[in-house]
């Protein structure tokens, strides 16, 4: 299995933007969340969460098509590249989210990008975010109209799981890395 830092290097050899970036490490941080709770491997869900994406900015006509190819870079194996790529089942392919880890990405893939718009819009950004400003955001169509809202219900669905416990467990996971991804008020000295 590669390491975070070789994970890490392929993601920026392929994808140059920060928003892109930030996007990548919350996923990362949520799918790592959803492991720790889940006695499932952190590390492991993490890295899948931080590369769903790998083929989007170079190759977004190709997106969850050209991932297998740069996956098996650093020799992402098949079950790896199948979770990967199910994150965009009925909107670029056609490959179904079967296993836990792959419905989670599946749903979370969308939250982290509605959780981030509402933090960016509040001066205290993910401190003491809550699920209900989310789910009011969640109701205005107009804010963030790129979140698809039918693709985090179809997952929570999937998963079984209210959007309510959903939307907890992302804000958990992303609380966790907010200050890298400039998610955090910068704290007054005084």
């Amino acid at each position: 299995m590669f390491t975070r830092d070789e994970a890490l290097e392929l993601f920026r050899k392929y994808n140059k933007s920060e928003s892109l970036y930030h996007h990548a490490l919350s996923v990362e941080a949520v799918m790592m969340e959803a492991a720790e709770r889940n006695g499932e491997d952190a590390s492991y869900w993490g890295l899948v969460g931080m590369l769903h994406d790998i083929d989007w900015e170079m190759y977004p006509e190709e997106h969850c098509r050209k991932a297998p190819e740069l996956l098996k870079e650093i020799g992402a194996d098949d079950a790896f590249i199948h979770a990967v790529v199910s994150h965009g089942y009925g909107l670029v392919t056609d490959v179904k989210p079967e296993l836990y880890m792959e419905k989670m990405l599946y749903t979370v893939d969308e939250l982290t990008g509605l959780i981030t718009a509402t933090a960016l819009m509040r001066p205290e950004k993910m401190k003491g975010i809550s699920v209900k400003s989310i789910k009011k955001k969640w109701k205005d169509k107009s804010f963030a109209a790129g979140v698809n809202r039918d693709v985090i219900q179809q997952g929570a669905e999937m998963l079984g799981k209210d959007t309510a416990e959903i939307i907890q467990l992302a804000i958990d996971g992303m609380t966790k890395v907010a200050p890298e991804l400039g998610l955090w008020p910068v704290e007054e000295n005084t």
